[in-house]
């Protein structure tokens, strides 16, 4: 029985450390899995994708679109991939699904068009294309610090103040997965923030119009996505979706009895209903004896003598 509780309680933990896979999410996911077939498949050159000066030297502005779903070995997209799951959810639970596309394609082509602009500026030795799902990752763990009322977070076990939150995992993704770019992180973390502030708050989408483009091609196509979880964009539906009403099955609560008012003589003009049960301080208390054995009065009435008294089986009539 230990063990069978013992490993209930790994299961939950384990089942509660895993994230819930949404559609937006995984939309994204499938997309850079995809894209990296294809560039394995056609043999395509590393970092044909990439955002950095040749955005603006050669005219790529399809790069500041594909950038973050391209990547260049599997070492990069996998853990990538797993950066996102963690780090990006938490934003679509909050907006909905629709508007969670919306808004990644604003944070990852605004990153990308910046350190472009950037990259332009240095060196040609000094050049460092990028690509990958860790900036834009970055960016929803700083859009989601800003509209957070938590002061403190946790990670590990240790605590950090919320805002410090998106620091602390640019500087764990750098060092972690490959081909990550340090400036283009920084910047992705400084547009997620702007974009909290509601700096493009123009750009950005309302619930009705969500709500009009969730029931449309191609996104209506989400909600046929087996496996994982739709975030709609309305607030009250999103509620619903997120913390669905629990129906205890009977027996599964311990459940308090009261005696119902009507079965309560008040006759005496003294007494208190306290829940539901008469207390009346004129009232002499009726102890139970042993054995079964107490007097014989009526629940909630008071008497000046007593009717009979039974001892040890006989009984006795007093007049």
């Amino acid at each position: 029985m230990i063990r069978t509780d013992h490993f209930k309680m790994i299961a939950g933990a384990f089942r509660d450390a895993v994230p819930v896979i949404t559609s937006g999410v995984m939309t994204i996911v499938l997309m850079s899995s995809v894209l990296f077939g294809i560039q394995t498949y056609f043999n395509l050159s590393p970092g044909v994708f990439s955002v950095g000066a040749a955005v603006f030297l050669n005219g790529h502005i399809h790069r500041l679109f594909m950038h973050p779903f391209s990547h260049r070995t599997l070492a990069q997209l996998l853990p990538s991939i797993a950066a996102l799951l963690f780090l990006s959810g938490s934003l679509e639970r909050g907006v909905g699904s629709v508007r969670f596309l919306i808004r990644f394609l604003l944070l990852s082509t605004s990153s990308g068009l910046v350190y472009s602009f950037l990259d332009l500026l240095q060196d040609d030795s000094s050049r460092a294309p990028t690509e990958g799902l860790v900036p834009v990752a970055l960016a929803c763990v700083a859009v989601t610090t800003m509209h957070t009322k938590m002061t403190k977070g946790f990670l590990c076990g240790v605590s950090f103040p919320t805002m410090a939150l998106p620091w602390v995992f640019l500087i764990i993704t750098t060092a972690l997965i490959p081909n990550c770019v340090l400036p283009c992180n920084i910047i992705a973390v400084l547009v997620g923030w702007m974009c909290g502030k509601g700096w493009f708050s123009y750009l950005d989408m309302s619930e009705t119009r969500a709500g009009v483009l969730e029931k449309m091609m191609p996104f209506r196509l989400l909600r046929n996505i087996s496996g994982v979880k739709f975030v709609p964009a309305s607030t009250e539906e999103r509620r619903k979706t997120l913390l669905p009403r629990i129906n205890p099955t009977p027996g599964s609560y311990p459940v308090q009895a009261y005696a119902p008012l009507s079965s309560i003589n008040n006759a005496d003009p003294g007494a208190v209903m306290y829940e539901g049960w008469s207390n009346s301080p004129s009232a002499p208390s009726n102890p139970v004896a042993p054995h079964g054995h107490g007097a014989t009065h009526g629940f909630g009435l008071t008497h000046g003598h007593s009717c009979s008294h039974v001892h040890h089986g006989h009984s006795h009539v007093q007049l």
